[in-house]
């Protein structure tokens, strides 16, 4: 299975009815309800062995994982998020583990005024102790500030919060801050043209607004936020960061860099140019990813 051909296939077929404001192919759809703003709705999953280890991991930080990795989804979409669903499937047979679980879980629903409002509990067959949890979010966002892939504009600066690099190995990947603030301003202050949030890599991430946006995103590798214990290359290709990926318009580049008042790292590291669309390039027009890992691919 490789996850982006299959989707490739999948998705074109998928009817959608008129209150499908946005369909699949974002960080969120969004729902049209007649209410005015949109219905936001993403849903999201931990695997075990796949996303976390978890022979090290305390349960109840896996718990807070998965509602932070979908908040993240809600953020890149400068949306406020409210409501959460949760589908966890297991074989273990130790309830202090689940209980755990749920607890992480609901701290952080507490923390984030999520409301855990609904879900479904079953048991994966006999075999190697592990989960599937599954969490389905739910927000809200104003139809005239909702931010996606597709919107970037030749010309746009490229902005990153944060840095990147060896999360997983680090531990980062259990202890990020979703950047629900930060979102939130870049959309009401109507500063971005097209957003995304990094979970799979730099790259694959980049060249998914890219081809949303049917531009080309030229990165400067001197400028890419590297955390000190990563590589470009990890950077690059890891995944598991949870930071935004943005497009702003050059006349507000400036204004931003002023506006911005969050403790979190902001830095512009290249620019949307017209050709070759769909793709990612360095400043000579080098293919980044024919040098360098894209990123995660189930």
């Amino acid at each position: 299975m490789n996850e982006i051909k299959l989707l490739e296939k999948i998705l074109p077929d998928l009817k959608q009815d008129k209150n499908v404001f946005l369909g699949p192919g974002d960080d969120c759809a969004a729902l049209d309800l007649g209410t005015g703003d949109l219905l936001l709705a993403a849903v999201d999953q931990l695997i075990s062995s796949v996303h976390y280890d978890r022979s090290t991991t305390v349960p109840r930080v896996v718990g807070a994982k998965l509602l932070k990795r979908n908040l993240s989804d809600i953020a890149a979409m400068g949306g406020k998020a409210s409501w959460a669903l949760l589908a966890l499937a297991t074989n273990t047979a130790d309830d202090k583990y689940l209980l755990e679980f749920y607890d992480g879980l609901r701290e952080a629903a507490e923390k984030f005024d999520i409301s855990l409002c609904g879900g479904d509990f079953s048991s994966l067959p006999k075999g190697e102790t592990g989960e599937v949890a599954s969490l389905t979010i739910l927000g809200i966002v104003e139809r005239d500030l909702m931010c996606c892939r597709s919107g970037a504009q030749v010309g746009d600066i490229v902005f990153v919060t944060g840095a990147l690099g060896n999360s997983y190995e680090s531990g980062r990947h259990l202890t990020f801050e979703p950047r629900l603030a930060e979102g939130r301003f870049l959309a009401t202050g109507a500063y971005v043209n097209a957003m995304i949030d990094i979970s799979d890599g730099l790259l694959i991430d980049a060249q998914r607004l890219a081809k949303a946006s049917e531009a080309a995103v030229m990165l400067e590798l001197g400028h890419i936020p590297v955390n000190a214990d990563a590589t470009l290359k990890q950077a690059l290709g890891d995944g598991e960061d949870y930071e935004l990926l943005f497009c702003v318009p050059a006349d507000k580049a400036e204004i931003l860099r002023k506006e911005w008042a969050f403790e979190t790292a902001l830095t512009s590291i290249g620019e949307i140019r017209a050709n070759p669309p769909g793709e990612v390039t360095a400043p000579d027009g080098e293919d980044l990813s024919k040098r360098f890992k894209k990123g995660y691919e189930h």
